[in-house]
């Protein structure tokens, strides 16, 4: 078992009005990730979660693929410890 992590991270593109939240929420309930993500008004989507760091690599992963409506342009992380702050992972 892997060291837990917070990750927070920014993704550019056309991220929203295309379900990327939800996929997004999706994946990281399927990697029993807790955390939120949000669409942003400068038109990007912001997430964090916490979770075991491969996990949180997998999520990654999955936000670079995008769901099949996205455009992802780039995505933006920084990794660090867990403040253990949230209860399971919410679309905000």
């Amino acid at each position: 078992m892997g060291a837990a992590k917070r990750l927070v991270a920014r993704v550019y593109g056309e991220v929203q009005g295309v379900s990327f939240r939800s996929f997004v929420a999706k994946k990281a309930w399927e990697l029993g990730l807790t955390g939120f993500v949000r669409n942003e008004t400068d038109g990007t989507v912001y997430l964090e979660a916490e979770g075991e760091e491969e996990k949180l690599e997998d999520l990654v992963a999955a936000c670079r693929e995008g769901n099949p409506y996205a455009r992802i342009r780039d995505v933006r992380t920084e990794l660090g410890e867990t403040l253990k702050k949230f209860e399971g992972f919410t679309i905000a």
